[in-house]
């Protein structure tokens, strides 16, 4: 089974992932790491110096590879991956098991708002435009998001009771 996590950025896939993986005994890959690695290049470097459209290529094509695998993993998304050349498409194959993290616009503030300095899209937001921002972005994405084949409300849980509600829909 491919256990593909998606949702905004601040929801915790990476985190879920890890544990979850580790819980099933499983490969767990981040994508974008996995993006990292292939060019060489910080994702951040990536949108700078070769722009979005260049990022969304290379992050469809290592999509595909990771879905054409045969065995079983974790797979944690990018906030965006989902909304771009039909990935979410992708997310509807048969031996796919996607996961919508769902997290409030509150919890994402109070997540993100720690992480600015480390997420590029974020850098000039203050709490205020940052609700804001979060709020249009669930707005636009959220047609691709509920598409997954599960929904896990993220607010108010552990990484571990995460996860093992997300164990308890594999079984």
């Amino acid at each position: 089974m491919k256990i593909i996590l998606l949702g905004y950025m601040g929801c915790g896939k990476s985190v879920i992932g890890a544990f979850l993986a580790e819980k099933l005994q499983i490969p767990f890959y981040d994508l974008d790491q996995e993006i990292e690695k292939e060019t060489q290049i910080s994702i951040a470097e990536l949108f700078q110096t070769k722009g979005e459209i260049y990022f969304r290529k290379k992050e469809n094509e290592i999509l595909k590879t990771f879905l054409a695998k045969e065995n079983d993993f974790v797979l944690s998304l990018g906030g965006g991956t989902p909304c771009y050349y039909n990935n979410h498409e992708l997310l509807l194959q048969e031996d796919v098991f996607s996961i919508y993290l769902k997290a409030s616009v509150d919890t994402l503030v109070s997540r993100l708002i720690k992480e600015k300095a480390q997420r590029p899209l974020l850098h000039n937001q203050d709490e205020v435009s940052l609700k804001d921002f979060i709020n249009k972005h669930l707005f636009d994405r959220n047609f691709y998001y509920h598409q997954a084949t599960k929904i896990v409300t993220v607010d108010d849980k552990s990484v571990e009771q995460i996860a093992d509600e997300i164990k308890a829909l594999l079984a």
